[in-house]
């Protein structure tokens, strides 16, 4: 809108000032004024979402949106509950809160909250759709009633069954409305939540392309800016998100999320200065957030766990321990949640195993009640730390502990295939070098199988570097560096490959 740049040509005459009606005046003042305000808030992006709510509940529910766009779900929940204050038969604001209640590629859904937002405009679908004043607005709620399992197609589905239905919708939805970005941005968006069992290229790069219509028109998107760093988090795929990594931290340097985003794009590609900076800002945009908020601050969460491992890649150990340690003592006042656990069993683990400081073990306790949160985590690199330094007993103690988990906890496999590396590695110990070569092979086959991680790896130490290491005990140089080789294809600019490589 050019309307401000107008009035400041005005102001440049006072003369020109005097033929300017008072009232005329006011009216320009006030567009000034908004477009200040509107401006303000574009420090979450810049969306165009027409609608026929009230124009006092604009501002919330645009901020709503936004903030959607930005997975602040939180927030974006209370802007809308504000925006339905202000006009209770506001349809949308009722859509937009039950949205924040779908993380999609996240793969979580609070089934029950969103239907419960959803009643607060009416108790049935029918009556819903009779409250939403133009089609544009009934076609936006009748895309949830059916991912949330309200229309006869849908209900009783799995969650995966009404992923795809929605899917369905949203693919008509655009070919209806082929020009509205939100819809654009939101079909994109669950192409890629239909990635059930991981990335997959097809379907990433299927919902890039929707999402580069949208980024094409409008480069302070945030949506598109946000959803095509998801699409490309890889490290085949990480160069064509640069530029959107590179923009993201600024179209919303009000959004946590927003700010850590851009170094799924600089770990993917080993920009490990960039790390560290993205989850300083994405960790002390949190923090002063939940201040305000008077939430107490994360200490023990994503944005540490990815700065920690940001330092440790660029060797810069001594920060690295400090993120542990302030994580430490959140663990030691008692009143952690089972994520905070996890994450510093976690934490921990890249620690230990990136710093190579195997001594150090023992100075990083963790409460052996988290059970399957940070204790698999504890034990596998408690016992890589014992055979390290020539435990061996102390080894086989720690590995009886982690094959506890096998067969109880939520997360076998994942005990299962960490306790095969350290059965591995007291093969080799034992003389059994070849079993124990074949098992890790086995286990590099497993993680190839994988999707690429997207952020540092939960298999904390990989399979493959493991076995270049072996293979240099062994003498065997041309194995040690085909492994280290093919680990870096996984995890570009990793440390510890990287100086094994050099060594050779």
């Amino acid at each position: 809108m050019k309307f401000p740049h107008l009035v400041v040509n005005s102001f440049k005459n006072p003369h020109s000032m005097k033929k300017i009606p008072v009232l005329l005046l006011l009216v320009l003042c006030f567009i000034l004024n908004s477009t200040l305000l509107t401006a303000q808030s574009n420090s979450l992006g810049s969306i165009n979402f027409p609608n026929s709510g009230a124009a006092e509940a604009q501002t919330d529910f645009i901020k709503g949106v936004k903030l959607l766009h930005n997975f602040e779900y939180s927030d974006a929940a209370r802007a809308f509950k504000n925006a339905q204050e202000i006009d209770p038969e506001f349809a949308l604001a009722y859509w937009g809160e039950a949205k924040s209640y779908n993380h999609a590629i996240w793969q979580r859904q609070d089934l029950e909250a969103a239907n419960e937002a959803l009643n607060q405009l009416g108790s049935t679908v029918e009556e819903r759709q009779s409250k939403s004043p133009t089609q544009r607005e009934k076609d936006y709620l009748m895309s949830l009633e059916i991912l949330f399992g309200n229309t006869p197609e849908s209900e009783g589905k799995s969650k995966e069954e009404r992923d795809f239905l929605y899917l369905d919708y949203m693919e008509q939805l655009h070919s209806v409305y082929p020009i509205d970005q939100e819809i654009t941005s939101f079909y994109g968006l669950a192409i890629l939540g239909s990635a059930h069992e991981g990335r997959d290229f097809a379907i990433y790069m299927r919902a890039a392309a929707e999402f580069f219509d949208v980024w094409n028109a409008n480069q302070e998107h945030p949506g598109a800016a946000h959803y095509l760093i998801h699409s490309f988090d890889d490290p085949i795929h990480a160069p064509l998100g640069l530029p959107m990594a590179r923009a993201y931290s600024k179209i919303a340097p009000a959004a946590a999320h927003a700010q850590h985003m851009t170094s799924h794009i600089f770990l993917a590609m080993g920009m490990w200065e960039d790390v560290v900076s993205a989850n300083i800002v994405a960790r002390n945009v949190q923090t002063s957030r939940q201040k305000e908020l008077g939430e107490k601050a994360t200490v023990c969460g994503h944005y540490p766990w990815w700065l920690e491992y940001g330092y440790l890649q660029e060797g810069e150990d001594e920060e690295a321990e400090k993120v542990l340690l302030s994580c430490k003592e959140r663990i030691e006042e008692g009143s952690s949640s089972n994520g905070e656990k996890w994450h510093y069993g976690i934490m921990r683990a890249h620690f230990i195993i990136d710093s190579e400081n195997w001594s150090a073990v023992d100075s990083w306790g963790i409460d052996d009640e988290a059970q399957n949160w940070g204790s698999i985590d504890y034990y596998f690199t408690n016992s890589l730390a014992s055979i390290k330094t020539n435990q061996i007993e102390k080894a086989r103690e720690n590995l009886n502990s982690l094959l506890r988990f096998v067969d109880v906890s939520a997360r076998a496999e994942e005990a299962e295939h960490k306790s095969n590396q350290i059965k591995a590695l007291l093969l080799i110990k034992e003389g059994n070098t070849e079993e124990g070569i074949e098992l890790l092979k086995k286990e590099i086959e497993y993680e190839f199988s994988l999707p690429i991680e997207f952020g540092p790896p939960e298999i904390v130490k990989p399979s493959s570097e493991l076995l270049g290491e072996v293979y240099a005990e062994l003498g065997m140089i041309d194995e040690a560096k085909a492994a280290f080789e093919a680990q870096l294809v996984r995890t570009p600019k990793r440390r510890i490959s990287l100086l094994a490589l050099e060594k050779l």
